[in-house]
């Protein structure tokens, strides 16, 4: 059975290879609009459910992965930032406050009829103002196409104060409920989870792993 990641993203790309799997990469033709009404956690289950759905019909005895991140700041959706304006308005707000980073992971197989989607956590920190510091992030336009305004795996790790939870849950795969479901499904995995998540070997996550 093919495994499948159904995302454009090169950091879940990256991420998923550091469980030694043999993946292809299709990017699911899925709109990311939020709907009115619902949670951010039920937002992001709808986005990686929709994701894996989406490739999943496509590609009916694949295993299909799908996966959604967002920040949840006071109980409302930050999403990705509209422009590098947008950008530093998200974070201003999230400036020395805590937010919720929660990222969704779906698995669906037509053909098996397998569909399981579960959500993980993390508690981020972030470090009180310091507008130079943004300017600088801002003109790296690493901001852009983040959820949240920030990427903790590259410069943006320089705004983080604490991560309370899995690291690669805040980059946008969480590698321990991967590799759980993946198991669930009965597709292999070879690597060790624990001992990967004693290696870390990921960008910043050194930095921040409890």
């Amino acid at each position: 059975m093919q495994l499948v990641l159904a995302s454009s993203s090169p950091r879940r790309q990256e991420l998923l290879a550091l469980l030694g799997l043999s993946f292809q990469v299709i990017s699911p033709n899925v709109r990311e609009h939020p709907t009115a009404g619902l949670s951010p956690i039920e937002q992001v289950t709808r986005f990686a459910l929709e994701k894996a759905r989406a490739v999943a019909d496509q590609q009916p005895d694949a295993l299909v992965l799908g996966s959604d991140t967002v920040i949840e700041l006071g109980g409302q959706l930050l999403g990705k930032p509209a422009d590098l304006s947008d950008a530093r308005t998200m974070l201003m707000r999230l400036a020395g406050r805590s937010h919720l980073v929660h990222t969704a992971v779906a698995l669906c197989n037509r053909d098996r009829g397998i569909e399981f989607v579960e959500i993980d956590t993390a508690h981020v920190e972030m470090k009180s103002d310091l507008s130079d510091l943004y300017d600088r992030y801002l003109a790296s336009r690493e901001s852009l196409g983040k959820a949240g305004a920030y990427a903790i795996q590259g410069l943006g790790g320089d705004l983080v104060d604490r991560v309370d939870g899995d690291y690669t849950t805040v980059v946008g795969l969480p590698l321990k409920l991967v590799h759980r479901l993946l198991r669930s499904a009965g597709y292999p995995v070879s690597v060790h989870v624990d001992d990967l998540y004693q290696r870390k070997p990921y960008a910043n996550w050194n930095r921040f792993a409890v």
